[in-house]
């Protein structure tokens, strides 16, 4: 596994010198300036601070399982993050997080869509202080429409975007992943919608420092569009026959064979033979020569006519192998295929291991913990971490001085409430 200090350390991210102002808590605008700061840009991220029995910072911060009181999860989700309390409903919060834009290259956030507005910390805001921004805006049904003020979660998004009526068994209901999809798909068109507005505001007089001009916009990111971004075909299979793609199952329609099989060890293999060359590497390899050398299966639309056929024919040849001998044969055979891995098996997986997928770090407490590396890799400029996520305001004083706050100033800015 690599180690924190590996030999990356010296070399700037790509997007080193950009500023970005986290305002979003949970999944969805931290992951997607999370992506950011693991490739160099300085996040500053805002959170509420502690009060009245509150105890304030992103609730993410103790969600799924804890060491120590605070999330695993933490560590990798706000990485690489400066954090920064600031009470947004205090006037002189509302003027640090202006200060704040004023310097900035973008502002992400997730909240519903008018809260900030009603903060007094909306576009119009930010954009006077700022022209050259780019507003990064996340929610579950953007930033318009008559579901606008609606709340909406990654759940939801994957629910009215169309992936939960096409996942899972057709005689069962509709299936979730045991991971928030939703969010995570629309952090990365978040992501990459801002770098598009960079873009755009660089080719109109921008500079990294942001400073020199150039027109800024927002970028209205809906859970919602995100995930229906990645529904392929189905909406031209429903304008022009009036098709609605149903579940079904491991097997995914209009392709074959491309499935999951029981290996007699219990274990589940996922065979992708849906190549035309390939499927007849596949027959053979099974012992099919009978398959492989029929020219009505020759081709991906015979085969769908025979799909059942052939998943019969791999399942009765894969329940009499264990799950390694059965990847061995398809790798012999150059054909597409792995068991269904579990965490633990990604993480003793030489691949994986081989591109460095796992970061060995130490927690507060000097427990060891492995985070997954920055993805995807650039050969000149790759992404790292450079720190942990960190604590509730381990960086507000340092922030607030770079922006002209003086000790005595921040002390009682402190004693006010306001960070």
């Amino acid at each position: 596994m690599a180690d924190t200090a590996d030999r990356t350390a010296a070399i700037p991210g790509p997007l080193a010198g950009l500023r970005v102002i986290e305002l979003g808590s949970l999944i969805a605008g931290p992951f997607a300036a999370r992506l950011m700061a693991e490739f160099g840009a300085d996040v500053v991220k805002i959170e509420s601070p502690a009060q009245d029995g509150d105890s304030g910072g992103d609730p993410l911060r103790v969600w799924r399982q804890l060491h120590r009181g605070t999330s695993l999860w933490w560590a990798a989700q706000a990485r690489n993050k400066r954090c920064v309390t600031v009470n947004l409903k205090h006037p002189q919060g509302r003027e640090i997080v202006l200060r704040l834009a004023a310097l900035a290259d973008v502002v992400v956030e997730n909240m519903r869509p008018g809260a900030l507005e009603k903060l007094g910390l909306g576009w119009d805001a930010l954009r006077a202080v700022n022209p050259s921004l780019v507003m990064v805006r996340i929610s579950g049904f953007g930033q318009t429409g008559p579901m606008r003020s609606q709340p909406g979660f990654g759940a939801i998004a994957e629910a009215m975007g169309g992936m939960r009526y096409v996942t899972g068994d057709p005689d069962r209901p509709p299936m979730r992943s045991n991971l928030s999809l939703g969010d995570s798909i629309a952090a990365l068109h978040a992501t990459m919608g801002a770098l598009m507005a960079l873009r755009h505001r660089d080719a109109t007089g921008g500079r990294w420092d942001g400073h020199g001009g150039g027109e800024g916009q927002v970028v209205d990111v809906a859970l919602t569009e995100s995930v229906f971004n990645l529904m392929e075909s189905t909406l031209m299979e429903y304008s022009v026959g009036g098709t609605i793609r149903e579940r079904t199952g491991t097997s995914i329609p209009g392709i074959a064979p491309s499935n999951v099989y029981r290996s007699r060890d219990g274990d589940w293999v996922q065979i992708s033979g849906n190549g035309d060359a390939i499927f007849k590497r596949l027959m053979r390899a099974i012992g099919r020569t009978d398959l492989a050398d029929d020219p009505g299966l020759g081709d991906n639309p015979g085969r769908i006519r025979q799909a059942e056929a052939i998943d019969a024919a791999i399942q009765s040849w894969a329940e009499q192998r264990d799950a390694g001998s059965i990847v061995a044969a398809m790798r012999e055979a150059d054909v597409p295929s792995s068991r269904i891995y579990s965490i633990a098996d990604i993480v003793s997986d030489p691949q994986f291991r081989a591109r460095g997928m796992f970061e060995s770090h130490r927690l507060d407490d000097g427990t060891p913990v492995d985070l997954p590396a920055p993805a995807p890799r650039l050969s000149a400029t790759p992404g790292r971490t450079r720190w942990l996520g960190p604590t509730l305001g381990a960086h507000t004083a340092e922030v607030l001085a770079e922006l002209g706050y003086d000790a005595s100033r921040i002390d009682a800015l402190r004693a006010d409430g306001v960070i």
